[in-house]
């Protein structure tokens, strides 16, 4: 029998109009054909499906338009009946997309995107993974090649710089105690798109005096961390306040706008029977909460700072040894 977990809630949990926040979710998977899973998750989400292209469909729920695609564009894109291609080869098509689409759905992840849903919806999503769980859906542990993730797109209480850089300074001082909760498969650790943020700019961002307005805020961050392969790509943010500026150090067509943060650090190991959706949200609650509670990030921060330096006790204590006791010895953990 599947554990029970309960999903925390931080502190703030409306925008500063008023309105409940919301977070977009982001799940990889293999293990279950993609119809199967259009199929499966249209019952779920009490959906109807509606087909974009050969692997991409809508699905229409009452929480908003999923989307389950193929996560791999060539193969999505392909279509062996298009009428330019000569006609003994369209005559093949059929034949050879049979054989595309089983090697494709073995190899290839396959993604549920969410819509923004509000927090309080998200019990949704730990219900949906834990029954696609048991219809036979496969996470990261099941083949070296699979390197399938859960992301989050939490949206922010405010957009003013000194919002951001807490929430920033929390995941920095966070980063290996997150990192040792949910990258716990090799295919996982071994691809580039987990990275740290850069450690010049972990040191400039951690200093005490640190208030740069909008402007300076992003320049700092795109001269060291100019890429999406970060477990928290500020990216889409960026593009959502300024996209001329951005445009100036990343241009890429896959960066969408969004007024979140884009956390791609987790596994999704979805077959695993002790891992669960609100295991990887409540990890992200404790940086909502320490981002929120001033003292506490000064405390941590401090700490953080200190580890940073070469001393005899920083060479027999790691920084995941001191941030694990002292969210222990705070609560909240």
């Amino acid at each position: 029998m599947n554990k029970t977990i309960t999903l925390n809630m931080p502190d703030v949990v409306k925008t500063a109009d008023g309105k409940e926040r919301r977070v977009g979710v982001e799940i990889e998977l293999s293990g279950l054909g993609y119809q199967e899973l259009v199929d499966l998750a249209g019952e779920l989400l009490g959906g109807v499906a509606k087909p974009q292209s050969r692997y991409v469909s809508t699905l229409e729920t009452p929480l908003g338009s999923f989307i389950i695609e193929l996560d791999s564009d060539p193969i999505k894109d392909l279509d062996l009946a298009d009428e330019r291609l000569p006609q003994p080869i369209r005559e093949l098509g059929g034949q050879a997309m049979e054989v595309i689409d089983a090697a494709a759905e073995l190899i290839v992840p396959l993604e549920i995107v969410s819509p923004p849903m509000a927090f309080s919806d998200l019990h949704q999503i730990e219900t949906l993974v834990d029954e696609l769980r048991e219809a036979g859906a496969l996470g990261s542990r099941n083949a070296i090649y699979f390197a399938f993730g859960l992301q989050l797109n939490p949206e922010l209480p405010d957009l003013k710089p000194t919002t951001l850089v807490r929430y920033y300074q929390a995941f920095a001082v966070l980063y290996d105690w997150l990192k040792a909760r949910h990258q716990l498969d090799i295919s996982r650790k071994f691809t580039p798109y987990i990275e740290p943020w850069s450690s010049k700019y972990t040191d400039l961002l951690i200093e005490d005096n640190y208030a740069p307005d909008q402007r300076q805020m992003m320049v700092d961050y795109l001269e060291s961390n100019p890429t999406r392969n970060r477990a928290l790509d500020l990216l889409p943010l960026f593009a959502h306040l300024d996209k001329p500026l951005l445009d100036e150090y990343v241009e890429d067509p896959r960066i969408k706008s969004r007024p979140t943060l884009h956390y791609r650090l987790p596994d999704c190991d979805i077959d695993n029977p002790d891992w669960h959706f609100s295991t990887v949200w409540n990890d992200w609650v404790v940086v909502e909460q320490l981002a929120n509670h001033a003292e506490d990030l000064r405390e941590l921060r401090a700490l953080f700072m200190d580890s940073r330096k070469i001393s005899i006790r920083n060479l027999t204590t790691s920084w995941l040894e001191t941030s694990t006791h002292w969210l222990e010895s705070k609560g909240y953990v």
